[in-house]
């Protein structure tokens, strides 16, 4: 039986390991190796915005404060297809979460170093 509720919606955002600032690498997709700093996170959508990666052309119209035209922008991509970098080897790791002095920390997997 189908529910035909609209109402129907997660109660909670997932968990995400990637942050504000992060380093990641594009690990599928066009731009399949490309690095970037995310720009900003999107959770409910399960998306990130990565400075230049999946650029697109927007028409936008004038302003007053902008002259309009044909921008460049970059739009999200879905979260599964970035991995972050890791600071100490420079190339793409997992996240783990575990307690230092009561806080919880993300750290890489590959080299173990903590993740600021």
């Amino acid at each position: 039986m189908i529910n035909k509720n609209k109402n129907t919606q997660k109660r909670f955002a997932p968990k995400l390991n990637i942050k504000k600032g992060d380093t990641v690498i594009v690990i599928a997709g066009a731009d399949k190796g490309t690095k970037g700093e995310v720009l900003e996170v999107l959770p409910k959508k399960n998306r990130v915005i990565v400075d230049q990666v999946n650029s697109v052309k927007k028409h936008q119209k004038p302003t007053q404060d902008s002259p309009g035209g044909i921008i460049e922008k970059a739009a999200p991509i879905h979260i599964s297809n970035v991995m972050l970098v890791d600071p100490k080897t420079g190339e793409a790791t997992r996240v783990g979460r575990k307690t230092v002095d009561g806080k919880i920390v993300r750290y890489s997997k590959k080299s173990g170093e903590i993740i600021k």
